[in-house]
């Protein structure tokens, strides 16, 4: 382990670590990031395996994800930025300066930006891996205005809140849209599943389940399997969504942070201190209500300046 003790540590590198890496390298606090590799999907997070960013502002003609995001890193490394593609393994909160353990490198920070995100839920089907954004994607609002859904129909695994609202956004831009859901009523809160279901461009598939996705280069269908009959059929489809939740990428940290029941992060209201002095959240690693790229990076901008006047306040300038 170096002595050097780092002004700060971040962990993650998507949209919120490289915007906290910014800030804060612009203020001279030289951040020390852990990119990732394995625990949130790959460097560079959940943008990485997304094909169209159309809704980023900046980007009139959209952007590819992983080329938005090697922007991001490079802005971030030209002010002068270290970085190491390992996960972390193992944090030590419990003391300061804190301590992070990488895969190879182990580090002692005074501060420390949690940036790990979130990983959607996926189905297993075989062949997901084949047409993940080939068609398939775990967010509507990302992707569902994108040309090729545009008056085509379109397919929603989940029965919660956020199903609802990924089928209801769907409307209008598909022709038709299916939402499959294993029980025979919603789990939607009352006013979302009664919107739901009086909206005429929505045709519920209850008691079911997605069996897999069908296309050869692109998604072409779905194979639906009653729970109850046992029945298979195949919907013909341009797009289907999965809306089934996300898990945050926060196991090290259970016990040296505060987490909500779903393993969220929690942070005070109003800022992205967590319930460690000196560690700070920031990202869809906290944010279970918007989990988009340009509010991660709000935060992960928010984070940044805290971390400044925290470090301030210590008299570590």
């Amino acid at each position: 382990m170096s002595d050097q003790v780092e002004k700060i540590a971040i962990i993650g590198s998507g949209p919120a670590g490289h915007t906290a890496a910014i800030y804060s390298a612009r203020a001279n606090l030289a951040p020390f990031m852990y990119e990732g590799y394995v625990m949130g999907g790959s460097a560079g997070g959940q943008l990485t395996t997304t094909t169209d960013v159309e809704n980023y502002p900046g980007f009139p003609d959209g952007i590819n994800g992983p080329e938005m995001m090697q922007l991001f890193r490079k802005q971030a490394e030209r002010f002068g930025t270290k970085m190491v593609q390992e996960d972390v393994q193992e944090v030590d909160f419990s003391q300061r300066p804190f301590r992070i353990k990488g895969d190879k490198t182990e580090k002692l920070a005074h501060s420390v930006i949690i940036c790990t995100g979130a990983t959607a839920r996926r189905m297993g089907v075989p062949n997901e891996e084949k047409l993940w954004n080939n068609g398939m994607s775990a967010c509507a609002v990302c992707d569902g205005a994108l040309p090729f859904f545009r008056n085509q129909p379109l397919m929603v695994i989940g029965g919660g809140d956020t199903a609802c609202e990924e089928a209801m956004y769907l409307t209008k831009f598909g022709s038709k849209v299916y939402m499959v859901h294993r029980r025979d009523e919603l789990r939607a809160s009352k006013i979302m599943a009664e919107r739901t279901l009086k909206n005429e461009k929505i045709e519920m598939v209850w008691d079911s389940v997605l069996i897999d996705s069908i296309g050869t280069d692109f998604l072409t269908g779905a194979r639906i399997q009653n729970v109850k009959t046992k029945e298979e059929k195949e919907i013909e489809l341009a797009g289907l969504f999965y809306a089934i939740g996300h898990v945050p990428n926060t196991k090290i940290f259970q016990g040296q942070i505060d987490l909500d029941e779903t393993g969220y992060i929690k942070v005070k209201p109003g800022t992205q201190e967590t319930s460690c002095e000196g560690v700070f959240a920031a990202g869809d690693v906290h944010d279970h209500k918007y989990r988009q790229a340009v509010t991660a990076a709000g935060t992960g901008c928010a984070a940044a300046l805290e971390v400044e006047r925290w470090l301030a306040a210590q008299g570590i300038e």
